[in-house]
């Protein structure tokens, strides 16, 4: 793979990788926005809003009809978040040139359409045509009231809003149904205007085309982006090493089973991070098959239905999620918290520490057989502005040695429990 990064006009970046490896080409889009509930809502309704149509396509059948004419491309709105930076835009896949019959040209037009879509959307009176924000404003309101149908997910974000009160990581990228219902056609226009004049975007690339054809389009399709040069905008993260007491939370609703999730902060190993020791780490605690957590908790001891750990490296913090019967809240809690506790203590067997560094080496390198995979991967490098690979991480990765997944277990400090409980019983 031919990876190269470059800045093709103010505060829009090109990543690009070139590869014969894919039967399709993959292009993301993407706004990069501090996550702030303000407006943390138009951000995340805008692409929606954006896809249902633009000035050649101005609605969902014609579009529809043009994506069917460049081979089944497929353009979707995509919302996500990275530490405390907010990501929306459109993701395309389409067929790679070497495969479309005749060797037609597919890029160009797939890069002109989705210039299109978000530079020229269909309007009425001026502003964004108030049938669709009406529409996508009701489904993303339903889609944001619909997580708590979801409870494993739902335990994980309320314990994110309450550990991380005041903030902006307390903020879902969605952001709220309430505010979501107070948008209007005229506001979310000009939310819109505002962030193609300052808002920094990432733009990625994979595919068989050179950098060089890439750039040559996108300076075609988004020659009307209106930059103002100045990023108005700006976006970073607020990584938090201390902790005070550890606070518990408790709340009821109709579950057959409890949600207990813990948050930790990383703490001072996220001064100077070696993301390939947090990595293994994890993968040892709770982020693997093989872990403490999944094999004794789950599995030994029977203390819960399922139980694992994963890291929000780009924020420094740890989430544990696990689903348990409501009486057995006291020793899951203490036994999960002990399993942390042999790590620090570096009681690691060799083979468990190996398997751990075997898993986080494999699931970097199956990104490098998923162009969406990669797409995320480098959108969450781009924020960090960080520059390696993959590859170059899963290296990393496997030179990891136990001491240092223990410093990492060592600097981990608990900050909150929150416990989703049946509203008829009680812990």
């Amino acid at each position: 793979m031919d990876i190269s990064r470059k800045e093709i006009m103010p505060l829009v970046a090109l990543t690009s990788v070139k590869t014969d490896k894919f039967k399709t080409g993959c292009l993301g889009v993407t706004f990069c926005l501090q996550l702030d509930r303000k407006d943390a809502s138009k951000n995340a309704l805008l692409p929606k809003v954006l896809m249902r149509g633009c000035l050649s396509h101005p609605d969902m059948e014609s579009m529809s009809a043009a994506m069917d004419e460049l081979y089944g491309a497929k353009i979707l709105p995509v919302v996500r978040s990275k530490g405390e930076v907010q990501c929306v835009g459109l993701l395309a896949d389409f067929a790679d040139d070497a495969y479309v019959p005749g060797n037609e040209k597919i890029l160009e037009r797939v890069i002109s359409l989705v210039g299109e879509i978000l530079l020229c959307p269909a309007t009425k009176a001026g502003l964004l045509n108030s049938d669709y924000v009406a529409s996508e404003r009701e489904k993303h309101a339903d889609q944001i009231r619909s997580i708590i149908s979801d409870k494993q997910k739902y335990a994980t974000m309320r314990l994110k809003e309450l550990m991380c009160s005041g903030e902006a990581f307390a903020v879902d990228s969605l952001g709220k149904a309430e505010d979501t219902l107070g948008i209007t056609p005229a506001s979310l226009t000009e939310h819109y205007r505002r962030l193609l004049e300052s808002a920094r975007i990432e733009i990625f690339y994979c595919g068989s085309a050179d950098a060089k054809r890439v750039e040559a389009a996108l300076a075609d399709a988004f020659s009307a982006l209106p930059r103002s040069g100045k990023e108005t905008c700006p976006v970073g993260t607020d990584i938090r090493t201390e902790t005070g007491p550890v606070r518990y939370f408790t709340e009821s609703l109709d579950v057959g089973q409890g949600k207990l999730a813990l948050g930790f902060r990383l703490g001072k190993v996220m001064l100077e991070p070696d993301i390939a020791a947090i990595l293994v780490f994890n993968a040892i605690y709770g982020g693997s098959v093989t872990s403490k957590l999944f094999l004794n908790v789950r599995e030994k001891l029977s203390l819960c239905y399922y139980a694992g750990s994963r890291i929000e490296r780009h924020k420094g913090v740890m989430f544990v999620a696990s689903g348990i019967d409501i009486e057995k809240y006291d020793e899951a809690l203490a036994e999960i918290l002990r399993q942390l506790e042999l790590c620090r203590q570096g009681d690691i067997e060799e083979e468990e520490f190996l398997n751990a560094k075997k898993s986080v080496v494999n699931e970097l390198r199956s990104m490098m057989d998923s162009q969406r995979q990669l797409e995320d991967f480098y959108l969450g490098q781009a924020v960090e502005l960080l520059d390696y690979s993959p590859e170059m991480l899963a290296a990393l990765s496997s030179e990891v040695t136990v001491e240092q997944a223990v410093a990492v277990a060592k600097s981990v400090r608990l900050d909150s429990v929150y416990f989703l409980m049946n509203n008829e019983r009680s812990a």
